[in-house]
């Protein structure tokens, strides 16, 4: 009897052993996109800041995440960030280069579905999470 018990705990120990050797490994990478951006700002430019809400959007990674680097690629943008919960784009922009009517051109080129509304220029966005 004492001998069952040790072949069946030996075998209980090794399958404990062996089924946890197949665990995935989570892999860690950094990307890097703001960087490019700041390099091109003009030290000298007069920037401005403009608020507008976007109508259309499903989700935060594949919608509000895709205007906003759609955005912070226009040559002029010095600072975008779209919050997918309150529908609202606070982006910080070169007066020279970009205008309200780019900014709208832009996300609406993203998606059909996406409109721009409301849209106001600030002196301090209302909201910064």
């Amino acid at each position: 009897m004492k001998t069952i018990k040790h072949i069946l705990m030996l075998a209980v120990m090794a399958t404990f052993a062996f089924s946890c050797k197949n665990e995935a490994k989570t892999e860690v990478k950094t990307v890097e996109h703001a960087s490019e951006s700041v390099a091109k700002l003009d030290p000298n430019a007069t920037y401005a800041k403009a608020e507008f809400t976007i109508e259309g959007m499903t989700c935060a990674i594949g919608c509000a995440a895709t205007i906003e680097k759609k955005i912070s690629k226009m040559e002029g943008v010095k600072s975008s960030k779209v919050d997918f919960d309150k529908k609202l784009a606070m982006v910080e922009y070169d007066e020279a280069k970009v205008s309200p009517e780019s900014l709208t051109k832009t996300v609406t080129s993203v998606a059909d579905l996406y409109t721009v509304k409301n849209m106001k220029v600030v002196d301090a966005f209302s909201t910064v999470k």
